[in-house]
């Protein structure tokens, strides 16, 4: 498919999603929203593409909704009600189902509704020069499903603090890090991509129906209770018992070869 403020590309068996409003610094209008939902599913159903990295052009990552866009064309923030009220959202991986790894590569500004990439990604890294700020309640809106779901993976507190600093803020990667909101930093930021594709095609080596299972387990464990949450671990484990990967895998580790893994089928 094309888009027109996104681009997909493929990189061996990497795919990448790439904000590309730069000039916006990647604000997300009604458009882009709604290519979002078609993107995702794009990579997600592609047999090639094993870990999906998403990243943005020019000097920002992603900055939320577009206010200009809300502020000026006699709509605002209305065309979005139904789908808030009723939790009917479609643009991020974990929004649309997605079961393959995805990696969030954090270049330059990440503010407001850029979270939701953050808290939704499997794994987060940042370019050196990242900053981190949330600048809802400075523009007069609330603060709310992005920052719920950062306090999955980072001190409540800090989530708070940066809801209630808005604009007045900034949280450099050092601190992002410390934090728990990434993982890896990359210096010098221009190497950002690249380590990106390095990382996802280390991790395009392991199982693809394996680690489909283990997100869908660990994900799982995130909106339940522990004994809930092993329950339902325990069945994406046996539900791979049998599959053509675990006799693969044994195999290719005594032979000490590269495993020739199954082709990935896309499940609800």
């Amino acid at each position: 498919m094309s888009y027109e403020h996104l681009i997909v590309e493929r990189h061996g068996p990497v795919g990448w999603l790439i904000n590309d409003r730069p000039d916006q610094l990647n604000a997300m209008n009604s458009a882009m929203r709604d290519e979002f939902a078609d993107a995702w599913i794009e990579l997600d159903r592609d047999p090639e593409v094993r870990v999906i990295v998403h990243t943005g052009n020019g000097r920002a990552f992603q900055t939320g909704v577009d206010v200009a866009e809300i502020a000026s064309d006699g709509v605002g923030f209305e065309r979005y009600r139904e789908s808030m009220e009723n939790f009917d959202l479609h643009f991020t991986s974990w929004h649309q189902g997605v079961w393959k790894p995805v990696i969030t590569a954090v270049n330059g500004i990440c503010c407001g509704g850029g979270f939701h990439w953050v808290a939704d990604a499997d794994i987060v890294i940042a370019a050196s020069d990242a900053k981190f700020f949330d600048p809802h309640v400075s523009v007069g809106q609330v603060v709310s499903v992005e920052a719920i779901a950062l306090m999955k993976k980072m001190p409540v507190e800090a989530v708070l603090r940066m809801a209630f600093m808005g604009k007045y803020e900034r949280i450099d990667a050092t601190r992002a890090k410390e934090l728990g909101m990434i993982s890896e930093i990359v210096d010098p930021p221009e190497r950002l991509r690249e380590r990106a594709q390095e990382m996802g095609e280390t991790i395009s080596k392991n199982s693809p129906a394996a680690m489909a299972a283990t997100k869908k387990a660990l994900s799982y464990a995130l909106e339940s209770g522990l004994t809930a949450a092993c329950r339902r671990g325990a069945k994406e484990l046996v539900k791979l018992w049998g599959h053509p990967d675990q006799e693969e895998g044994p195999l290719a580790f005594s032979e000490k070869r590269e495993a020739n893994w199954a082709p990935l089928k896309r499940e609800p």
